[in-house]
């Protein structure tokens, strides 16, 4: 019996091609043909919810040319990392509408770079929005999946993200299982928050390759369990029930010998991987090529391996490669 192709998932939009989260990268990975999409979600200091990579925004917004907002910046320790920048929280959404998006990684997508400052920040009501039409566009349904961010860091400054996303999604229609929603995050304690706020979802455990999860290691100290140990048998007994599934690095499938995905599988967990990019400085050692880290390797080889392990969810930042190469 032929396997089905993996989800493809357009990490952020197309990041490849356009700034991330931006909404003419989630409107071109629509039309290259995702599954879904991906936006990360953060709040600003009065509630709303918007889609960043990360709450401490100097890399991806016009945020240091805003002399009013120069006494903003400030030092934060986030999930263990003390950061320099400005950040969400302390910024209402008014204020945050008035920046502009910026390429993350200017230096190895300077064609996406060139479409700096040219676009607003958007909500995760606007990802919503621009998904649901874009299914209506398009003649077939698109999903999203969303990325919970430092929830344990939030909630320990007084924006308990749960309520917020619960609140966000009933009122968007996007609670009762009408559209494809799967949420996501590196810590499982804001996952049994939603799941228990009756959000109709899949609910997908972030797995690092290296460390411990944030809320954990509040909660228990070095007593936490890793994530790699979440990925072995016992790990993932653990999991049965509370989540849906698990979302690697594609370090961890890539290892020699690794079982993870037949693994979780026997358990009824679906496995994803993140993120498969074409170019030479995310690729495996023996997958780069000539012309530097923002060339493109043999990618093909590199996501050929990820494919035969039965995966069933790919993270892409260039979804055109992603759908041709997946679902090939």
């Amino acid at each position: 019996m032929p396997r089905k192709s993996p989800l493809v998932i357009g990490h952020r939009g197309a990041p490849g091609y356009r700034p991330e989260h931006s909404r003419s990268s989630y409107e071109l990975a629509l039309a290259m043909g995702v599954d879904a999409v991906e936006p990360d979600v953060v709040a600003t200091k009065d509630g709303v919810l918007v889609v960043r990579h990360e709450n401490e925004i100097s890399g991806t917004t016009d945020v240091a040319q805003h002399p009013e907002f120069a006494d903003r910046k400030t030092t934060r320790r986030v999930d263990g990392q003390a950061l320099t920048g400005w950040f969400t929280e302390d910024f209402t959404w008014d204020e945050l509408s008035t920046l502009r998006g910026r390429e993350r990684l200017p230096e190895m997508r300077a064609s996406s770079a060139s479409f700096d400052d040219s676009q607003a920040i958007l909500r995760l009501r606007d990802v919503l929005d621009i998904v649901r039409d874009g299914s209506v566009e398009h003649g077939r349904e698109i999903g999203v999946v969303l990325e919970v961010k430092h929830a344990t860091y939030f909630a320990s400054i007084g924006l308990d993200l749960a309520p917020l996303i619960d609140r966000e999604l009933r009122e968007a229609g996007w609670a009762e299982g009408e559209l494809p929603l799967i949420i996501e995050c590196f810590e499982s304690t804001v996952l049994g928050q939603l799941r228990a706020r009756g959000i109709s979802a899949s609910y997908v455990y972030l797995i690092e390759a290296a460390g411990r999860p944030s809320d954990l290691l509040v909660a228990q100290g070095k007593q936490a369990l890793t994530y790699k140990a979440t990925v072995t048998p016992h790990g993932l007994d653990e999991l049965v029930g509370k989540v849906d599934g698990i979302s690697v690095n594609k370090k961890m499938l890539l290892a020699r010998g690794n079982t993870i995905v037949p693994d979780a599988h026997a358990r009824g967990l679906k496995v994803f991987t993140w993120t498969c990019r074409p170019e030479n400085a995310f690729l495996a050692a023996e997958f780069r090529g000539p012309g530097g880290k923002g060339a493109f390797g043999d990618y093909e080889s590199e996501w050929g391996v990820i494919a035969r392990t039965g995966v069933d969810g790919v993270f892409v930042d260039h979804p055109d490669l992603g759908v041709s190469f997946f679902r090939s």
